[in-house]
């Protein structure tokens, strides 16, 4: 079984459960997604599956690239990345994976790209609490000190500075699939998700399930 497909962020909402509850949910546009590639141990020493997901225009895909889409049905696929998985004798180059790899109540994790906060300061940054806010103060938001005094005289390495800001790999882990609609492709998933809306996401089964 593959470990986990492709999908795209379109947005948050709220529904309810059989209780009553409301329950804030992510909906994310999970697949259908294309086999491009198929990797065994003894031909590269890992069992994998490559597969694409969205669509490309012709003439923003290059032709080395689309030589190695033909292989798989010629689709311009916008997105490809690999997954693990257990036996990939059980696919074929061009079969297509859909929701039918998750049941609703299981976990997943999800990895995407974070929002981009472009140069912030060490509040925003790290979390300082600032100086004080009395009258005359002239510390509000800035770092403090930050250097050393006769030895080493210089900022300690990795010291928690002013800079930019987001646009890291980050991974949400032990998310709830809430409900499943496949006729849509979506996925809906108990709490957020990183990334902005129509970010790539990576959506992964863990290891135990």
């Amino acid at each position: 079984m593959c470990k986990g497909i492709l999908g795209i962020k379109l947005g948050m909402t709220s529904i309810f459960d059989s209780d009553g509850n409301i329950i804030p949910v992510t909906v994310l546009q999970a697949g259908p997604c294309v086999v491009t590639q198929i990797k065994t141990e003894s031909t590269d020493g890992y069992n994998a599956l490559q597969i694409g997901f969205g669509t490309r225009k012709d003439n923003r895909t290059s032709k080395p690239l689309k030589g190695h889409l033909e292989k798989s049905g010629g689709k311009n696929c916008r997105h490809i990345k690999e997954f693990q998985v257990d036996n990939p004798m059980d696919y074929s180059l061009g079969q297509e994976i859909s929701l039918d790899l998750f049941n609703i109540g299981e976990i997943v994790n999800i990895t995407g790209t974070s929002k981009g906060r472009g140069f912030t300061g060490v509040i925003k940054r790290h979390g300082f609490s600032g100086g004080r806010k009395t009258h005359g103060s002239r510390c509000h938001r800035i770092p403090g000190s930050v250097g050393c005094s006769a030895w080493p005289s210089r900022i300690t390495k990795g010291k928690k500075m002013p800079g930019h800001y987001g646009v890291d790999r980050k991974t949400i882990r032990n998310l709830k699939i809430v409900a499943i609609r496949p006729e849509d492709n979506l996925i809906l998933v108990n709490g957020p998700v990183p990334g902005s809306q129509n970010g790539l996401l990576e959506i992964n089964k863990l290891k135990f399930i």
